[in-house]
């Protein structure tokens, strides 16, 4: 995992945990910037200014130390070299979506259920005999057979 702060090009990433002080964390958080939020990087940090980052519709500036306390993974590495079908990721584990294989009908209910693109997606638990998944994503708990969980493909994260 890296910061903010050691982001090296412009792009997109996606916010993984946020640590510091609670006035920090709760500040953060007025403003939307929560875990599993993107955020576009502008204008990387130089040695003693901060960074200039695009969140939900708006610019903002970023002092290093604020940039510091902000875990981020960056979207620009992720390829499909490294891909894993989700069924295949282990018990309270996360991963971000990266690619819906399957049919049409199969990849647009999947879609409607809110595995889209650069969502991080938490397998909890597991059914007594394995199937279905029941996995977190977006705040909310979704179940699915272990069929429909082999047509999504998610890198491994720990976030």
């Amino acid at each position: 995992m890296q910061t903010l702060a050691q982001i090296k090009r412009e792009g997109r990433c996606i916010i993984s945990k946020i640590d510091g002080s609670k006035t920090l964390v709760r500040r953060l958080a007025e403003l939307g910037m929560v875990r599993g939020k993107v955020v576009t990087v502008i204008a990387t940090a130089d040695s003693n200014s901060g960074l200039l980052i695009y969140f939900q519709g708006q610019r903002l500036a970023v002092s290093p130390e604020m940039a510091e306390c902000i875990e981020v993974l960056d979207l620009g590495s992720l390829d499909d070299k490294d891909l894993v079908s989700l069924d295949s990721i282990p018990l309270k584990k996360s991963g971000v979506v990266v690619k819906l294989n399957g049919s049409k009908e199969l990849r647009r209910r999947l879609m409607d259920m809110g595995l889209t693109r650069n969502t991080i997606v938490t397998v909890q638990q597991l059914a007594p005999l394995g199937d279905p998944v029941e996995l977190t994503l977006r705040g909310y708990k979704l179940s699915l057979r272990k069929s429909e969980a082999a047509n999504i493909m998610v890198k491994e994260a720990s976030l």
